[in-house]
């Protein structure tokens, strides 16, 4: 990597933002910790099963080894980024990843539902500390302009396959036959122990401490605002559930007092002299846009992480190692996507690159609710027999899940920059922690919608076809299989209509709103600077 102390910048830099020491090793450090927060949302989605069988969890409550963890990373993220302001991002950025690497710790040893599902929410309390300081790191250590834009691409590339890494690593790490004499399924919380440990170890040598800055920490709005996201999302998955649904009482009153916390929220944030969010971080029209989009794009996305992933193994009868490399492609494709971005975004304005990227993703998008699969009686029972559908991944899942990658690598790496230029710098970690609770809530609110809706239409088809299919095989088993074919079929192909639809919205805004230049993002101007 090259060393920046070689490089010369384009402007004075003042301390914060001076060359650092060993700035390669930094940025080694910072994308080692953001791949560990980031994959940690999706390494143990494969071994759901597998959790459920070993510790005796319900169905419903396994969803919650999932959600947990992105409600407290999301919900505390504003929290986490203002404490790295007030008391220093390195010290953050290490009690962040210890914090994690014991929590994954106790995940690995679990012998119970509680202790498996605190442990998780106790991850995403320490991924809320590190994620925030680690960005704010990268503003620290790399002088605007070409240098900070190919660390912040690197950043932006991690966010990205972080999940679909995840996926891999938990497919494989969970086929594993009692490795090290423990269940494979272990391996995808106790990975995280060394590398965690190690890198907080390491950061006190490769990484300079911030500016401390003086102000007191906002406790109503850090209360009001997580609960509030908690409530929320609570109600949103309670509409979803077929034994709920959203005239029940208990989706109403959690989305009734989510709405109530979140508007005092925004209450408390406009009196209070040192608000968790200052109002101000949104007064930049190019800051709020990229904003707004890395909330609706990253819920599309997360998406078609689940859904593909279930229609993977559940439809097409991929094992759980199968499955995890299935996703193989993305990886390389938002590497493509993110680095050619990183070379054209000094020569090309943010909104054309992530205005492409959103218009590339919606059209996988569309074409996953394409899939063609026989829904026929006949058909539904000739996969049922077979264990699985007649779908080519290679023709039908292969090019978009590439497509979508490229895709989003295009709007993560401007979006990423956009997002915190011009920022204060007692206010950078607000603006990266802003930026990463856009993501974690975004992908939470959108995936809780996506499947309200996903059941709707999967009930609707298998009450329809529930007389044809029964009159069509004697055998239970097979008509039960069967219809679970057509029904997640369908429920699956709306939810990726609508994440396209999503998508598409999150394109519009990009292209109406965001109106950076691209020789902004080579310079650090003050706060408020209008860039039209």
């Amino acid at each position: 990597m090259t060393d920046v102390e070689s490089l010369d910048p384009a402007e004075p830099s003042s301390p914060e933002t001076a060359p650092a020491p060993h700035a390669g090793l930094a940025l080694v450090l910072i994308l080692m910790a953001q791949l560990m927060v980031v994959l940690d949302g999706t390494i143990a989605n494969i071994a759901l099963p597998y959790i459920g069988t070993d510790l005796d969890i319900s169905q419903a409550n396994l969803t919650w080894i999932v959600t947990g963890y992105a409600l407290a990373f999301g919900g505390l993220l504003l929290l986490g980024g203002r404490l790295g302001d007030l008391y220093g991002r390195r010290l953050l950025f290490m009690s962040g990843l210890t914090l994690f690497a014991i929590a994954s710790l106790l995940g690995g040893l679990a012998q119970n539902e509680g202790l498996l599902l605190g442990s998780r929410a106790l991850q995403g309390v320490g991924a809320a500390m590190a994620a925030p300081a680690a960005l704010a790191l990268i503003t620290t250590t790399f002088p605007a302009g070409p240098q900070r834009n190919r660390a912040m691409a690197a950043y932006a590339t991690m966010s990205g396959i972080g999940a679909a890494i995840g996926l891999i690593l938990g497919g494989w790490l969970t086929g594993l036959d009692q490795p090290l004499g423990v269940d494979g399924w272990r391996l995808t919380f106790l990975i995280n122990v060394p590398i965690g440990l190690l890198a907080a170890l390491a950061a006190p040598r490769v990484l300079r401490e911030s500016e401390k800055h003086t102000g007191w920490l906002d406790i109503p709005g850090a209360v009001t605002g997580t609960l509030g996201l908690l409530g929320i999302v609570f109600g949103l998955s309670r509409a979803g559930e077929k034994a709920y649904g959203w005239d029940h009482v208990q989706t109403i009153a959690s989305l009734s007092v989510g709405i109530v916390l979140l508007v005092s929220f925004v209450i408390i944030e406009s009196r209070v002299d040192h608000p968790l969010l200052p109002t101000r971080i949104f007064a930049n029209r190019t800051r709020a846009t990229s904003f707004v989009a890395m909330m609706i794009a990253p819920a599309a996305m997360f998406a078609m992480f689940f859904y593909l992933s279930l229609f993977i193994q559940q439809v097409m009868g991929y094992s759980s190692l199968k499955a995890g490399f299935a996703f193989l492609p993305f990886s390389f494709g938002i590497v493509i996507g993110a680095g050619l971005v990183s070379n054209l975004v000094s020569r090309v304005a943010p909104r054309f690159l992530a205005g492409v990227g959103t218009l590339l993703a919606a059209a996988s998008l569309f074409m996953f609710s394409r899939i063609p699969i026989d829904d026929s009686p006949a058909g539904a029972l000739a996969a049922a027999a077979r264990g699985s559908a007649d779908v080519s991944y290679w023709g039908h899942i292969f090019p978009y899940v590439l497509v979508m990658a490229i895709g989003m690598g295009m709007v993560f790496v401007p979006l990423t920059l956009t997002a915190v230029h011009h920022v204060q710098a007692e206010d950078s970690g607000i603006g990266s922690g802003v930026l990463n609770t856009m993501q974690q809530v975004g992908g939470a609110l959108g995936l809780a919608v996506l499947s309200t809706v996903a059941l709707h239409f999967s009930g609707n088809s298998l009450d329809q076809a529930a007389g044809p299919v029964s009159r069509a095989a004697t055998d239970p088993s097979l008509v039960e299989r069967a219809l679970f074919f057509v029904s997640f079929h369908d429920g699956a192909t709306h939810a990726f209509l609508v994440a396209a639809g999503l998508m598409l919205a999150a394109s519009a805004i990009i292209w109406v709103f965001l109106d950076v230049k691209h020789t902004e993002l080579a310079t650090d101007g003050p706060e408020g600077v209008h860039v039209g």
